[in-house]
């Protein structure tokens, strides 16, 4: 994967174009799917489609007059800092609320990365195109955000509100999420491992306590170096890293914790309780910020668990 910064004017342009195309399909398959039930919100993202292809062609023609015919292959997902996309258009049901989300998150980041192009590039007309192209992006963004205005009647539409949120999300609950699910699932196994290799609880507080403190610091490391946030708008990678440490080391040690108590049974009936309550959290917090079902989020969470915690169980029985 390549880092942002390393990008040539050339690959930049590349870049751009591969994501024009992309966005263009994607906003496509939303008329597509809203034209019956939403038809004026359809023919806004037809437009949109339609603007996003006028993008492309645009700087198809800025490329082969600075660089020649053949543009090389190279999509978001091949360089650092891109936030990875949902694949929306793909839900068996799609709904209002859930399309202008991931067009505002959609021309929010292609603003940015327009931005952060435009002021790397040292070509007068590289340069002027990439920020008229931001610009529109912007407009895009406005455009998606007054969908709420027309078909929801809740009154969750103020766009600063939900600027609030979407950016609560991405810099808080994502790398939280993370951290918690990983210390709270990974660490299963050592722990329960100990406690029935030994029967003694002190064995399984030391595995726990010390897997909990490595996996904290070793997930607070990669969510850090993982992204810069200036494209994504994921927030510093200080606060990441730090949120998603606290929340691995927390997840691991809330499991760990009842092995203080000296009586093994006691304490893993305890142990095996905190670890339902754990996992029921991260089902919750899946259902609520990120537009999973409870039901699934529920399922996939605990059945990794339940599987987690039968492997300690065994390794440790034999």
């Amino acid at each position: 994967m390549r880092d942002f910064a390393t990008l040539t004017e050339r690959e930049i342009l590349a870049l751009a174009i591969s994501s024009e195309e992309e966005d263009g399909r994607i906003y496509a398959d939303f008329a597509e799917r809203l034209r019956e039930d939403y038809p004026d919100s359809a023919r806004i993202f037809l437009d949109m489609s339609v603007e996003e292809n006028d993008h492309r062609r645009s700087l198809i023609d800025l490329y082969a007059t600075k660089f020649g015919q053949h543009i090389p292959l190279i999509r978001r997902a091949d360089v650092r800092g891109f936030s990875p996309s949902r694949q929306y258009w793909h839900l068996p049901t799609l709904k209002i609320e859930t399309v202008r989300k991931a067009a505002r998150e959609m021309e929010t980041q292609s603003g940015r990365f327009y931005r952060a192009a435009a002021g790397r590039s040292t070509d007068a007309a590289i340069r002027k195109l990439l920020g008229d192209l931001a610009e529109i992006e912007d407009n895009h963004e406005r455009q998606a955000g007054h969908l709420q205005e027309r078909h929801l009647s809740d009154g969750r539409g103020d766009q600063e509100e939900d600027h609030a949120r979407r950016r609560f999300v991405l810099q808080i609950v994502q790398p939280g999420l993370v951290g918690l699910m990983d210390g709270s699932v990974s660490t299963l196994a050592p722990v329960f491992a100990a406690a029935f290799a030994t029967h003694q609880s002190s064995n399984a507080f030391v595995v726990g306590l010390a897997a909990s403190l490595g996996a904290g610091i070793s997930m607070g490391f990669a969510e850090a170096l993982s992204d810069d946030g200036k494209i994504s708008g994921r927030g510093t990678p200080l606060l990441r890293g730090l949120i998603c440490g606290l929340m691995t080391m927390l997840g691991g040690i809330g499991h760990t914790l009842p092995y203080l108590i000296p009586a093994f049974w006691t304490a893993t009936y305890a142990a095996c309780a905190v670890a339902a309550m754990e996992l029921a959290v991260i089902s919750w917090i899946r259902w609520r910020y990120m537009d999973s079902h409870f039901a699934t989020a529920a399922f996939q969470v605990l059945f990794g668990g339940a599987l987690v915690l039968a492997c300690g169980i065994l390794i440790g029985s034999y």
